[in-house]
């Protein structure tokens, strides 16, 4: 049996102990609070100056990351035109947007009274961004304010400097007998597609022959560095028309819907 006295040299042994482990556990306890706070405000600290750089990634995961899609160009110059007929006939507005992967878009616009839309032209050389995918008239109907998902049916064929373009018109609706018409023209070489509308003349014969005449009037400004662009134009002006409507020449088509993605 262990004595009085050893019992009572222990007994401060084991208190020390204690004490030594409690304290050095409050030290731990301590040091770990200080770090995590040290780390909060380090985190909060980033945070903040993301957001002063606007630059803070959206954290929600329902919404994809959306990559940069088409601008505004101010400083680019045109590069088409258009030629008159008359005093009337002008040039309303002329944009061009561009992409960051490549592609150029040049939009001419004519308004009527009452500043309501006639016609719209646009070319548009094509950059990475262009989806091989995407029915060419769901861009079409877009441009024609009916909507991506309006269905077109193809509306005939004309005659034009850059050879045949088919014609279109919306599916099953009063719209196709006295609406406005458009029209889409591809070529692979050079990568670029003429598109548009048109709603000038009081029939169907009469809107064929202002798109044909629009057409044949396209003239090429500048090329810039692409040498297939000229080529295109200057071959194309070897079959320009005149603007009469007895000499432009006019097919019709079955009104078969086309989705179309090849040279037209």
């Amino acid at each position: 049996m262990q004595s009085p006295e050893a019992s009572m040299a222990a007994s401060p042994t084991r208190t020390a102990i204690h004490l030594a482990l409690l304290g050095f556990a409050d030290e731990v306890v301590g040091t770990l609070a200080h770090l995590f706070a040290y780390v909060g405000a380090l985190a909060l600290l980033a945070i903040l100056a993301l957001a002063a750089l606007g630059q803070l990634p959206d954290l929600r995961d329902d919404e994809p990351a959306r990559k940069p899609g088409w601008s505004v160009a101010d400083r680019s110059h045109p590069a088409f035109a258009v030629s008159r007929t008359d005093s009337s006939d002008k040039t309303v507005s002329y944009t061009i947007l561009r992409h960051p992967e490549g592609g150029r878009r040049d939009v001419l616009r004519w308004t009527g009274e009452a500043d309501k839309p006639l016609a719209e032209l646009e070319i548009y050389r094509e950059g990475a961004e262009f989806d091989v995918t995407r029915p060419a008239t769901a861009d079409l109907a877009a441009q024609m304010g009916l909507g991506a998902v309006t269905a077109l049916e193809q509306a005939g064929l004309i005659g034009t400097k850059f050879g045949p373009v088919v014609l279109f018109r919306p599916t099953g609706t009063m719209e196709a007998v006295r609406g406005c018409l458009g029209y889409l023209k591809r070529s692979e070489e050079p990568m670029l597609q003429i598109s548009g509308y048109s709603c000038q003349g009081d029939s169907l014969p009469a809107r064929r022959a202002a798109i044909a005449c629009t057409l044949n009037r396209l003239t090429l400004l500048a090329s810039g560095n692409e040498p297939k662009l000229a080529e295109l134009f200057a071959r194309a002006e070897l079959k320009r028309r005149g603007c009469d409507p007895a000499d432009s020449e006019d097919w019709l088509l079955g009104a078969a819907n086309a989705q179309l993605r090849g040279a037209l």
